[in-house]
């Protein structure tokens, strides 16, 4: 191929994003067909700045060592390219001889590569752009799943079900507790949570994805069964749950003009609006927790099988940039059977860049308050092994004397 190949990383950290990196690294070096190895610190943005890390000159023991490293090494970005940005892109490329590019990230990230390989095209610049699927939401479209969930899954059935553990433990003084999670437009890890549950009294007593809008009369009625049946109950709310109307329930804390880089709103999250209507309409405590960025970073709960799924859409980035592929994403491809096997294919920018992949019906419960068997099947292999499951006590209470 020639030339020198770029990586960068964009969008939030997952705790796999660096086993992709390595996997494009270590694949790009054992090719031996790129002049240079270059990293573009903090994404797009250093693209732009011009700053660029060598990565030839790190010591080759490094890249095993980041496949285990949270966090995004080269440093991410939120940066919405504008038009004028392209000509400089091509400027910058043209004087460090990048003739490959890999972007690794969610969805503005393929936005992002599609509009460079477009701009390439028309420029006559000889550029192969390739992007690397990244996002804790597992909401692009043309992929089976997506690097990043299947640790973030991991993490929120464990935490969640502890959680469970706790609430049941204290419900005499807190007997609600809802658990405020990730996951954008999309319900996929809002639904992980369940993954743990084995028993009816385990966590989570009450899913609420942003598939679904949430009526505070049902919500309240919900809860209140819920504590009467079991004692306590643990609620996940999605952090974009919205009200019939459409509007996001945290809208109404939050000011209307506080948006990210690519104009995605910002909203206070739902759970503090939840628990403060539990406690004013049921008169029960609650509590809420947000695990915030703690539950798509955490290496300590990362899915092995995400962590080499992750590795290896790296390493066929660089394939299929050496096989003259451009403008398109690395997808994972299921394979079929009963048991869990996985392959990579290739898809093209245009059907992934600003779309979203959404729970489908089929993986939740009729009134969207749980999920069904087939989320489980699809879901569960992405964790990993399976968590060890808790006993309860209680088997033979001690009768009172005299009874």
């Amino acid at each position: 191929m020639g030339g020198r190949l770029l990586v960068g990383q964009s969008g939030g950290p997952t705790a796999v994003i660096n086993s992709s990196l390595a996997g494009v690294v270590e694949a790009a070096r054992r090719s031996g067909r790129f002049t240079g190895l270059y990293g573009a610190r903090y994404g797009i943005e250093g693209v732009l700045a011009e700053d660029f890390l060598d990565l030839e000159a790190e010591p080759p023991a490094i890249w095993a060592a980041l496949r285990q490293t949270p966090a995004a090494a080269l440093g991410a970005c939120r940066y919405k390219l504008r038009p004028e940005d392209l000509d400089r892109i091509l400027a910058v490329f043209r004087r460090h001889d990048i003739r490959c590019f890999i972007y690794i990230g969610g969805n503005d990230s393929a936005d992002t590569a599609h509009r460079i390989a477009l701009a390439s095209r028309q420029a006559g610049y000889d550029l192969t752009v390739v992007h690397v699927p990244k996002t804790i939401d597992n909401d692009l479209p043309e992929t089976d799943h997506c690097p990043g969930y299947g640790s973030i899954a991991r993490f929120l059935a464990a935490t969640t079900r502890d959680a469970g553990r706790d609430t049941e433990a204290m419900h005499r003084l807190d007997p609600v507790k809802l658990i405020e999670v990730m996951g954008r437009n999309a319900g996929w890890v809002a639904a992980a949570t369940a993954l743990a549950k084995v028993e009816e009294r385990d966590a989570p007593h009450l899913i609420c994805p942003p598939e679904r809008p949430l009526d505070l009369d049902w919500f309240l009625g919900r809860v209140e069964a819920i504590v009467r049946r079991l004692g306590f109950a643990v609620v996940v709310v999605a952090e974009t749950v919205r009200d019939p109307t459409g509007a996001p329930l945290g809208a109404r804390l939050t000011p209307a003009d506080e948006r990210d880089a690519f104009g995605h709103r910002r909203h206070l999250g739902p759970a503090a609006v939840l628990a403060a209507a539990i406690r004013a309409r049921l008169g029960l405590s609650a509590r809420w927790d947000r695990p915030g960025t703690l539950q798509r970073s955490t290496m300590a709960l990362a899915s092995p099988v995400d962590l080499e799924e992750a590795y290896l859409v790296g390493q066929q980035a660089v394939t299929a940039a050496l096989q003259g592929q451009t403008d398109c994403m690395v997808t994972l491809v299921r394979l079929p059977g009963p048991t869990y096997g996985c392959t990579t294919g290739l898809a093209p920018l245009a059907r992934i860049a600003n779309r979203e992949k959404h729970l489908p019906p089929e993986f939740l419960a009729p009134d969207g308050s749980d999920v069904t068997a087939a989320f489980r099947a699809y879901a569960g292999p992405l964790i990993g092994p399976p968590l060890t499951p808790y006993p309860r006590l209680g088997a033979r209470p001690v009768p009172r004397p005299g009874a």
